[in-house]
């Protein structure tokens, strides 16, 4: 998206990272990764420093032990790597506290202080805590006098995670909260899908080609497939998934800001607000998700792969679905009538995430006595594991007779582009820095997701709907061919 040429701004301003959770996986394994990333490649200014506050008892010397555990020098030559290192290492510092408690963010805020003074402080905060915290983590904030702003020299901005909320109510209800801390100009709901640079392409693969505009509507797509795969079922994060289902944890944000970046209509500019303007309209097109058109589904025993009930923290008669396969309906001029097939799962018999875009077949087959029907054309987009696109085409094969087969133009960003391809959360924490909001999601963004999902959501609990059980390494429950199937195709 569209980035301003210098990140670093004024070389006197203070940048102070606060990772609220600093403990857990995220922050470990992530976050502080991508800011080593960010520091070693020169985009950080000069007076940058990470503190670390979570409820852990920790030193300085102990928290950057853990720090330096997942640090690899992607970016700095093999020669140069412990001293990058370690000066990044020297400006992470640590603070032990309660989430709640204003006496503990001033203890922060006295660490800090020293490290400020002297020309502008900036502050970048991103709460890599449960999202039920939030709300008690932004009040004391705000208590501790932490959250300071003057537009123009100086601000404090917040990066959320995750889900936010659990259905339209309580998302509003959380926003209004957070807004008493922090307004929303300053608040960064993040979706680390829409920092991968596949999806970032998206825009670029539009509208920077003439070849795929004409052709991305109702009269030239046939139906767009979206579907997200785990091979692996929830693990340790029972805790968290069975409070949340696959619909909230995939398919309410990672899938359906996928979705809206391939079916806006062209923004008006590259700034976030036109981006996000195109995006909301998608949307707000989009009518609630209907009981008959979802399947939801819970894995099953298979081999020693436990069921879903076995899973430590699951209990015996969860409902919790951990696969959904939705029909989702567009009602504008340009994809009425096209479906948007969407499905995500884990214990599945595969790891993926792909978009498929199918084109519609010629109006009348010349080659009907070679081949009848012709395949349909088809973009590929694999947002993992292996990221590439991917464009199906019919051609001859070679030889004295006419045959014909579908092959593939693709390109793999491994092989295409000789870079580093940049981590999500580097490219989303260095937007942050900026104030570029392009890739974060807005608050009626949000609001307009949840109106399709909760009406359908609150239905399934109420009425104890129990998911239609499938072998864990399956493809999912065989239910879900029917919503397929009544538009004459199959999951691809």
């Amino acid at each position: 998206m569209k980035k301003p040429r210098d990140s670093r701004g004024n070389g006197d301003d203070a940048l102070s990272v606060i990772i609220v959770g600093a403990s857990g996986d995220l922050a470990r394994k992530k976050l502080l990764p991508a800011l080593f990333s960010l520091y070693s490649q020169g985009f950080m200014p000069d007076r940058f420093h990470v503190f670390g506050f979570a409820r852990s008892a920790m030193t300085h010397e102990e928290f950057r032990a853990r720090v330096a555990e997942n640090l690899t020098c992607r970016y700095v030559p093999e020669h140069d790597c412990d001293r990058k290192m370690a000066e990044f290492l020297a400006r992470c510092y640590y603070v032990q506290g309660q989430y709640d408690s204003p006496d503990s963010f001033m203890d922060l805020y006295q660490a800090m202080k020293p490290l400020e003074l002297n020309g502008r402080a900036h502050r970048l905060y991103y709460l890599a805590i449960p999202p039920s915290i939030f709300v008690d983590v932004a009040r004391a904030m705000g208590r501790a006098g932490l959250v300071t702003c003057t537009p123009g020299k100086t601000w404090s901005r917040a990066i959320i995670e995750k889900p936010f909320g659990s259905d339209r109510e309580s998302s509003d209800r959380m926003a209004r909260e957070l807004a008493q801390a922090f307004p929303e100009r300053d608040i960064y709901r993040i979706d680390h899908y829409l920092g991968k640079e596949i999806i970032q392409n998206l825009l670029v693969l539009r509208f920077a080609n003439a070849i795929f505009e004409p052709l991305w509507n109702r009269r030239c797509i046939e139906q767009v497939q979206i579907t997200w795969k785990e091979d692996i079922g929830i693990g340790s994060r029972a805790g968290y998934f069975d409070e949340y289902g696959i619909i909230r944890d995939v398919i309410q944000n990672h899938m359906m800001q996928i979705l809206s970046l391939v079916a806006m209509d062209r923004p008006e500019s590259l700034n976030a607000q036109a981006i996000r303007d195109a995006k909301l309209a998608v949307l707000k097109c989009m009518p609630p998700l209907q009981r008959e058109d979802l399947v939801v589904g819970q894995y099953q025993r298979a081999g020693k792969n436990p069921a879903y009930t076995e899973e430590q923290g699951v209990p015996e008669d969860s409902i919790t679905p951990s696969y959904a396969a939705t029909l989702l309906r567009i009602n504008n001029e340009r994809w009425q009538g096209v479906p948007f097939l969407i499905r995500a799962g884990k214990g599945l018999n595969a790891k993926c995430n792909e978009i498929h875009i199918r084109f519609r077949r010629p109006a009348g087959n010349l080659f009907e006595a070679v081949q009848s029907p012709l395949p349909p054309n088809q973009l590929v987009i694999r947002v993992q594991p292996d990221e590439t696109i991917a464009l199906k085409v019919v051609n001859k094969v070679p030889g004295l007779t006419l045959a014909l087969d579908e092959t593939e133009l693709d390109l793999r960003y491994a092989t295409a582009f000789n870079t580093v391809i940049p981590e999500a959360y580097e490219g989303l924490i260095l937007d942050a820095i900026r104030g570029e909001k392009s890739l974060f999601i807005r608050g009626d963004e949000l609001a307009a997701a949840w109106d399709i999902f909760t009406p359908v959501l609150h239905e399934l609990e109420q009425r104890r709907i129990k998911p239609e059980p499938y072998d864990f390494g399956s493809e999912g429950p065989a239910a879900a061919d029917e919503i397929a199937a009544r538009y004459g195709t199959e999951w691809l």
